[in-house]
C-alpha cells in the first residue's frame, strides 16, 4: 500500500524549486475526493435543499478539504510555508466536516460505529483499503445516511492521519532544507563556490605552466650558452688551424725558394 510520506525527489539539492509533488496520487487527497463527493450526494439525499445552511457548510467544508490539498502541493513547489498553511487550511476544513457529521448522528439519534459495534471492522477494513470515489460511488445511492455518515466520519479521521504525518515529514524537510530563500542562497552560494573552485583550478594550472615555461626558458639559456662556447671553441679552433695552414705554407715556400736558388748556383 502507497505511503503518504514525502516523495522521493524532495531530497535536500541545491535546485531552487522543490520537486512537485503528485498530489493525485497522495492517499489523503485521494480520500479527501472521496469524502467531497459522498458529500455531496449525502447533502442531495439526506438534508433539504433550501432553509438549512449545513448543506453548504458541509459541501464548502468538503471541497475546501481537497482543493487546499491540490494548492497546496501545487505552491510548495516555491514555498514550503506556503503548502504548509494550505494543508492545514484543508485539515482544518476537514476537521469542521468531521464535527458536521458526528452532529448529524447525534441530533438523529443515528448509531456511532465504535469499536465493538458488528459494522466497525468491516468498515475500517472497506476504507483503509478503498481510497477512490469510483470505490464509493456505486453505494452512494443504496446506503442509509447511518451508513453514509459513519464512513464519511471515519474517512476524515484516515484523511486527517495521514495528514499529520505528511505535514510532519514536510515540516521536518523545511527545517533541514528551508524555504524557497534558503534555497535560492544555497543555490547562488554553491554557484560562486564552483566558480571560485574553478577559478583557483585556473589559477594552479596557470601557475604550474608558467614554472614550465620558466624551466623551459632555463634549459633554452643554458643550451644557447652551450652553443656559444662550442661556437668560440671552433673558432678558436679554425683560428689555429689557419694559422698552422699560413705557417706552414709559408715554410713551404722558403723551402722551395731556398731548393731553386741552390739549383741555380750549382
Amino acid at each position: 500500500m502507497k505511503n503518504d510520506s514525502l516523495p522521493s525527489g524532495t531530497t535536500p539539492s541545491p535546485n531552487v524549486l522543490r520537486t512537485a509533488t503528485n498530489w493525485q496520487e497522495l492517499r489523503f487527497y485521494q480520500k479527501a475526493d472521496t469524502l467531497y463527493q459522498l458529500t455531496f450526494a449525502f447533502c442531495e439525499r439526506f438534508l433539504p435543499r433550501y432553509g438549512d445552511r449545513t448543506v453548504d457548510q458541509m459541501v464548502q467544508a468538503a471541497r475546501s478539504g481537497k482543493q487546499n490539498i491540490v494548492e497546496g502541493s501545487e505552491d510548495g513547489k516555491t514555498s514550503t510555508e506556503m503548502e504548509l498553511k494550505l494543508l492545514n487550511v484543508a485539515r482544518s476544513s476537514i476537521g469542521e466536516l468531521r464535527e458536521d457529521y458526528s452532529d448529524y448522528i447525534k441530533t438523529r439519534g443515528l448509531t456511532l460505529w465504535t469499536k465493538g459495534h458488528p459494522r466497525f471492522q468491516p468498515m475500517q477494513n472497506f476504507t483503509r483499503s478503498h481510497n477512490h470515489p469510483d470505490d464509493y460511488a456505486p453505494f452512494f445511492q443504496t446506503w442509509s445516511h447511518e451508513e453514509m455518515a459513519n464512513i464519511a466520519l471515519t474517512l476524515c479521521y484516515q484523511v486527517d492521519t495521514m495528514m499529520n504525518r505528511y505535514l510532519h515529514n514536510l515540516e521536518q524537510q523545511f527545517v533541514t532544507q528551508g524555504g524557497i530563500k534558503e534555497r535560492m542562497h544555497a543555490a547562488r552560494t554553491g554557484y560562486r563556490q564552483a566558480q571560485d573552485r574553478h577559478l583557483a583550478d585556473l589559477e594552479q594550472t596557470t601557475a604550474r605552466q608558467q614554472a614550465t615555461i620558466t624551466q623551459l626558458e632555463a634549459t633554452i639559456t643554458r643550451q644557447q650558452a652551450a652553443i656559444a662556447r662550442q661556437q668560440a671553441a671552433l673558432e678558436q679552433w679554425q683560428a689555429r688551424y689557419e694559422d698552422l695552414r699560413q705557417r706552414a705554407l709559408k715554410a713551404y715556400n722558403d723551402l722551395k725558394a731556398q731548393v731553386e736558388e741552390s739549383r741555380k748556383q750549382g
